[in-house]
């Protein structure tokens, strides 16, 4: 069992690696939760982490090994019922290991303890395993899509899960 703590503004930088190494390029390809094969661009900007870090209705929680991380997930309230859970990761060559689902059960325990009756998440459409993974853990298709913040050719949506806490 790996401890998990909240993030502080000073762990931008290892946060910022972590991210890209488990979505993007050759790196993230040694784990199966990837987007490198979908997306070619940064997933996520040092100047967005910082705001999220900033944001009070956000919460980074993350994993180490020692100093390093190894995985991350945040839980933004959305409103008194609704949480939403985003930027879950864990360093590709430990996935499968049981981290991403300690994360997930940290986020879940953080949303009920603020209140939230459930969570909310978006999937990249294309991505059936991942969306398999979550639906074995109890979150549900709603029928809403939502588009891709970037325009993309194809085009890239998100299918939005959702689990009653």
């Amino acid at each position: 069992m790996t401890a998990i703590s909240t993030a502080a503004a000073s762990d931008a930088p290892a946060l910022k690696d972590l991210l890209e190494a488990a979505y993007r390029g050759d790196s993230a390809r040694q784990g199966w939760n990837h987007e490198a094969d979908i997306l070619d661009d940064e997933r996520t900007s040092r100047e967005e982490l910082d705001a999220l870090l900033a944001d009070p209705a956000v919460t980074i929680l993350t994993a180490r090994d020692g100093q390093s991380l190894i995985g991350c997930v945040a839980v933004t309230r959305k409103d008194a019922r609704l949480a939403y859970l985003g930027m879950l990761c864990v360093l590709p060559r430990l996935q499968s290991s049981g981290l991403g689902r300690q994360l997930l059960d940290a986020a879940e325990d953080l949303a009920r303890a603020e209140g939230a009756a459930a969570m909310e998440m978006t999937v990249i459409d294309s991505r059936d395993s991942l969306i398999a993974w979550y639906e074995r853990r109890g979150y549900v298709f709603t029928g809403e899509r939502r588009p891709f913040p970037v325009l993309r050719d194809p085009p890239v949506n998100f299918v939005v899960l959702e689990k009653p806490l």
